[in-house]
């Protein structure tokens, strides 16, 4: 047979492992431009130094987190001698699962032990998997089981008091109700319907549908917003119906049920009941979503287990940073304020930018610059836990989440433990402003404020039987400061150059991708690192 290009660079790599295979394209001028997408991850494998005669090189990851992890489970399976450098006493890093007897100090001085049942959880960090992001891929390899998470419920709720801006105080029938959301969705949909309808039906898009296309939308719109009978002889009015929810349910006999009428389409706009619709339509929020059984910490844990718990140096805080002409040098203080130091061949950077942009180095001013542009995002989360499963019993809410334009943001419903005794709400999960006016308070008065505002959501029920709780501002959280970073541009300078290795240290880690504040982008931005290390060991 003929040796085409293809099977060439297919015998290559199988041979000469992926750094043969990469500098061969290179040479052909088939190697991917920087600019083009991601390709597939091929795992470094002990194979390639078996048939390429290279050996395997040392690595010290900073950081224990998802990326840290990942990073030292692909290499470490492919036989690199691999160390991590974990400031904390855990792995996971931002995966953290509070539970009963957790203790955290603050970085402003004050300590939570929490109390909560066993079994009961709160995850602090990350708390919900999407079907496409590659974590659900390890939670498998590494045998995590997992279960559904409700991130959009019909009978949860919605609770609005300022206008659709957001800016002044509403003033319509529906400001400051709660709502649930199927109620704002039909009457959303059902006006947003009936207003196109009319004005496709009065020839305002002529000069852009045709009449086959006219006809084609009416009909949607028809079904979309629940258009029913004529009124005052108007056949695209929307008048409500079952899917707004019943004041009386449909039952047995002659109870057929009882709908209240819509809100006016005035109020509705207004209001801005639909507002929060958009977000349940993103890449990253769309139902079916997942979380490990048990706790988001499974992950972490799993992790641990697979990379080997010897691999681990806990209370190892990272003073210093030297890449060397051959090797790298890393400065830590160990669990008793012991100076140390940890050298190897490579190292991989998994650290939070702003704070990897404190601890000296000798990697340069503009590297230096380029890990503090990021800009850390304050999130703030408290765990309710309640003697009664009151949002099952009463409200008849199983899982799923309340927006608020409160200064809670949202609320969450627990996704597990349906019908059991006890539960933990997650009494505001918030961003920004909102994060840091909880940040700047103690526990109790959290606390207090988070009380306060669900019971304008949910009534006094809210701040009854609850028997303990536990508060987390990611901004004063030690070793992180902050839930997640944002870039200022992810196209600049800046960015662009943490991609690329300086010396002998390589850069990983959610703020390196283009999925942000999930465990997908940790992972995706590792295997990045993995890949480009490898190839220079394989290349050397």
């Amino acid at each position: 047979m003929p040796v085409t290009r293809r099977s060439f660079l297919t015998s290559l790599g199988a041979i000469g492992g992926a750094g043969a295979l990469y500098g061969a394209m290179g040479t052909l001028g088939l190697a991917p431009a920087a600019s083009a997408a991601t390709p597939a991850f091929r795992r470094p494998s002990p194979s390639d130094f078996a048939l390429s005669g290279r050996s395997a090189a040392s690595v010290v990851v900073l950081g224990g987190g998802i990326a840290g992890m990942t990073t030292a489970y692909e290499l470490g399976r492919a036989g690199y001698d691999v160390t991590i450098l974990e400031a904390r006493q855990r792995p996971g890093g931002r995966n953290w699962t509070v539970r009963s007897g957790t203790t955290e100090t603050d970085l402003a001085g004050e300590t939570q032990r929490s109390g909560l049942g066993p079994g009961q959880y709160l995850n602090a960090g990350p708390a919900r998997l999407p079907q496409h992001h590659v974590t659900l891929d390890y939670c498998r390899e590494l045998g995590v089981a997992i279960e559904p998470f409700v991130n959009q419920n019909a009978d949860a709720y919605v609770h609005y008091t300022t206008d659709a801006t957001g800016e002044a105080p509403g003033a319509t029938a529906a400001s400051g109700r709660t709502v649930r959301q199927r109620t704002a969705k039909a009457d959303t949909y059902g006006y947003v319907s009936e207003l196109l309808s009319k004005a496709t039906d009065r020839g305002a898009l002529d000069d852009l549908l045709s009449a086959p296309d006219k006809e084609a939308l009416l009909d949607f719109l028809t079904g979309f917003g629940d258009l029913g009978s004529a009124v005052d002889g108007d056949p695209l009015a929307y008048t409500g119906s079952g899917r707004r929810g019943y004041a009386v349910e449909p039952g047995a006999g002659l109870v057929e049920g009882t709908t209240d009428a819509p809100f006016s389409r005035s109020d509705v706009l207004r209001a801005g009941l639909g507002r929060s619709i958009p977000f349940e339509l993103g890449w990253d929020q769309a139902m079916m979503m997942f979380q490990p059984v048990g706790g988001m910490d499974r992950i972490a844990y799993a992790f641990e287990q697979a990379v080997g718990v010897q691999k681990f140096r806990y209370g190892a805080t990272v003073t210093g940073i030297t890449t060397l002409p051959a090797g790298v040098e890393v400065a830590y203080t160990d669990a008793g304020g012991a100076a140390r130091v940890a050298r190897a061949d490579y190292a991989v950077c998994t650290l939070p930018p702003h704070i990897a942009a404190r601890i000296p180095s000798n990697l340069g001013a503009e590297v230096t610059a380029s890990l503090a542009h990021a800009v850390p995002v304050s999130t703030g989360k408290i765990g309710l836990e309640y003697d009664r499963r009151w949002w099952e019993l009463e409200d008849r809410t199983y899982g799923g989440i309340t927006n608020t334009d409160l200064d809670l943001s949202t609320i969450w419903y627990p996704s597990s433990g349906f019908h059991g005794e006890r539960g933990v709400v997650v009494g505001y999960y918030n961003f920004g402003g909102n994060a840091d006016s909880y940040a700047d308070v103690r526990h109790r008065v959290r606390l207090e404020r988070a009380l306060a505002g669900g019971t304008a959501v949910h009534g006094p029920k809210y701040a009854q039987g609850v028997t303990s709780s536990f508060s987390v501002a990611w901004r004063d959280v030690a070793h992180s400061e902050g839930g997640w970073v944002s870039w200022p541009d992810q196209t600049g300078p800046e960015y662009r150059r943490l991609l690329e290795p300086t010396g002998n240290v390589h850069f990983a880690g959610d703020h390196l991708s283009h999925a942000i504040a999930w465990q997908h982008g940790a992972i995706v931005s590792a295997r990045a690192a993995v890949t480009a290390l490898h190839e220079r060991v394989m290349s050397a």
